[in-house]
């Protein structure tokens, strides 16, 4: 990334502003200057806490959390030094880093607004039209993937995830279900009490043994009719000669 122009000069110029009793501020102004960050976050946190509605403890604490390379918490000490400010270079300077911590992150929609916030309290600043101008570009080249695109994706994959359980919820259901008909069957077999028990059992080529052999008692019997009809008609056709009584 191409270099941003961070604003450092207000840790300085906020100094004489600020109230004599109030060691920790300049402490922590000298150990910024000397690069010594952490000790300088220390004694702005301190300074911050003594006087929670002045804004130039919290722009200082942003910019040492910022050397720091913890550009989201620094974000949220911009913010509140913006929010405090009493002054058009105030807010411009604290909008102009909360840009920078922005631009970090690759947030560059957000970048582009910090800048043009900057701007509109100072619209003559070099550095911050610069930035301004950095971000738009970056912005161009990096375009914010579509929310709405994404909200889609989301509910399409969300979709095929339900159909999806439900689908194996059935064959689940199904399997539990073919096992419990096979169990019952099983258990009716072992048993031999089932509703058929007493009956003849069916024999291979489906026909019982007890129906096979009433079929042949039926047979033998409609053959006992014929045969006792076919006697009858042989009778009737050669009676016998009455004797002659002479």
């Amino acid at each position: 990334m191409k270099k941003l122009f961070l604003y450092s000069l207000l840790l300085l110029t906020f100094v004489a502003k600020s109230q004599v009793k109030d060691k920790n501020l300049p402490k922590g102004n000298e150990a910024f200057v000397d690069k010594k960050y952490a000790d300088a976050e220390a004694d702005f946190r301190i300074s911050q806490s003594k006087n929670p509605k002045k804004a130039i403890a919290s722009y200082n604490l942003g910019n040492s959390i910022y050397r720091q390379n913890q550009y989201g918490e620094s974000k949220y000490q911009f913010a509140k030094a913006i929010k405090m400010a009493k002054t058009r270079p105030e807010k411009q300077q604290a909008f102009h880093n909360l840009g920078n911590a922005f631009m970090n992150e690759k947030d560059y929609s957000n970048a582009v607004e910090a800048y043009k916030n900057a701007l509109r309290n100072n619209p003559s600043d070099e550095e911050t039209r610069y930035n301004y101008a950095l971000a738009k570009e970056y912005l161009k080249n990096n375009p914010p993937k579509d929310d709405k695109k994404k909200d889609k994706d989301k509910k399409d994959k969300d979709k095929k995830d339900d159909k999806k359980k439900d689908e194996n919820k059935d064959k689940k259901d199904n399997k539990g279900k073919d096992q419990d008909d096979k169990n019952k069957d099983g258990k009716d077999n072992k048993d031999g009490k089932d509703k058929n028990e007493g009956k003849p059992q069916p024999q291979p080529g489906g026909i019982s043994k007890q129906r096979l052999e009433n079929m042949m008692d039926a047979v033998n019997n409609e053959e006992k009719k014929v045969q006792d009809k076919v006697n009858l008609q042989k009778v009737k056709a050669n009676p016998k000669k009455a004797e002659k009584d002479w």
